[in-house]
């Protein structure tokens, strides 16, 4: 009889360790928080149409966004440390012309007038 309470027990305490290891666990998930941009870029659009404005580094082009006809906007620039040196691209949103600015040091406000 003595083996049967132990085997009894056994398989209970072995349920209940089952269970609390597979039960629901308590997780918080969370994103890192948005820091505010140190850079800008002051897109002056003087064309007729609109531009898709890009940061260029090496062979990747990055979007940053898209300006209206004769606006000037003020870009922030997110995923580029202070200091980087870059370069910065429109093109038309017709894809007709692009204009671009090399060697730009990513530092405060970037002025890029276009044309």
């Amino acid at each position: 009889m003595s083996r049967s309470i132990t085997a009894v027990f056994s398989a209970l305490l072995i349920g209940a360790a089952t269970i609390t290891a597979c039960g629901p666990r308590k997780a918080e998930v969370r994103t890192a928080p948005t820091t505010a941009s140190q850079v800008t870029v002051e897109v002056q659009n003087k064309l007729a149409q609109g531009v898709n404005v890009y940061v260029v580094m090496g062979a990747n082009k990055t979007f940053l966004r898209q300006v209206n006809a004769n606006s000037t906007v003020q870009v922030p620039v997110q995923g580029f440390a202070a200091g980087t040196t870059v370069g910065l691209e429109a093109t038309t949103i017709d894809g007709v012309k692009t204009y671009t600015r090399s060697n730009v040091t990513l530092a405060g406000n970037v002025v890029f007038p276009l044309p």
